[in-house]
């Protein structure tokens, strides 16, 4: 098994469309990146622990790759956003890769550099690409949270939307 952490704005995002796909084992919302020891999610929704909401994503690859994920990441939110996904404004909503070995750092910036290379984006992807530091798993109720809260406000208006589209343009993949 492997581990691939990704940071593309709200953990639940993320975690629900990745959670369905083939390979993957689990989806693990949680922080990285920052300096604050196992903070809270009102810490890091305040922008000061440096932390980005992320999801640990364990995966088989014998049956998805490294690479598959990437490009799932970024269709998944817009790379170009500098510190937000949308409405949601500040460093924990980063776009970023916290890579785990040496491979996973050149896979995702030789695919970055394409996409930019390639104007796949109007404007430049912002995308960091850093080593995984200081993660921490997210409270509890975090976890499956957009199927477990699917009335939640910001569930109708920003997740459930994605995790359509998602679902719609990569069934293939899914379980």
């Amino acid at each position: 098994m492997k581990e691939a952490t990704f940071g593309a704005g709200c953990f639940w995002c993320i975690e629900a469309c990745f959670k369905d796909l083939k390979g993957v084992v689990s989806v693990e919302p949680g922080y990285a990146g920052g300096q604050t020891l196992n903070p809270s999610y009102e810490e890091v929704c305040k922008g000061n622990t440096g932390h980005a909401e992320v999801a640990r994503i364990v995966f088989d690859e014998e049956v998805i790759r490294f690479e598959e994920l990437l490009e799932l990441f970024w269709f998944v939110h817009d790379p170009t956003q500098l510190n937000r996904q949308g409405n949601d404004i500040g460093t924990q909503y980063r776009s970023v890769i916290f890579y785990h070995d040496a491979t996973q750092f050149e896979q995702a910036s030789f695919y970055k550099q394409q996409l930019n290379d390639k104007g796949v984006w109007p404007l430049p992807v912002v995308t960091e690409i850093c080593p995984i530091s200081n993660y921490f798993p997210a409270e509890d109720y975090h976890r499956n949270y957009f199927e477990l809260n699917p009335q939640n406000a910001y569930c109708q208006s920003v997740v459930r939307p994605k995790v359509e589209k998602f679902k719609k343009i990569f069934a293939e993949k899914l379980r």
